[in-house]
């Protein structure tokens, strides 16, 4: 499990940028950017080869780094106080 939480931290910050160019690029309805996240974060971490894991456990950590990228971005943007 801890390999699992140190791969998805070292995916998260980049599953976290991916996100921000797909609002960028497309009109995706703020509604699926979490879906959008978690699926960006599994691709990710399947495509992540140079980590040394097999390929289920850099899924479940690229899924896990898409749902800390949501949350990471909900926090900051709940702590400057932008709101619906």
């Amino acid at each position: 499990m801890v390999e699992i939480l140190a791969m998805a931290t070292v995916i998260a910050p980049v599953t976290s940028g991916v996100v921000q160019v797909v609002k960028q690029a497309t009109q995706v309805n703020k509604r699926y950017l979490p879906a959008v996240a978690t699926l960006s974060g599994i691709i990710l971490g399947a495509a992540a080869y140079f980590l040394d894991a097999e390929i289920g456990l850099r899924i479940w950590a690229g899924g896990i780094s898409g749902l800390a990228a949501t949350g990471l971005f909900e926090l900051g943007k709940n702590t400057k106080g932008e709101d619906k």
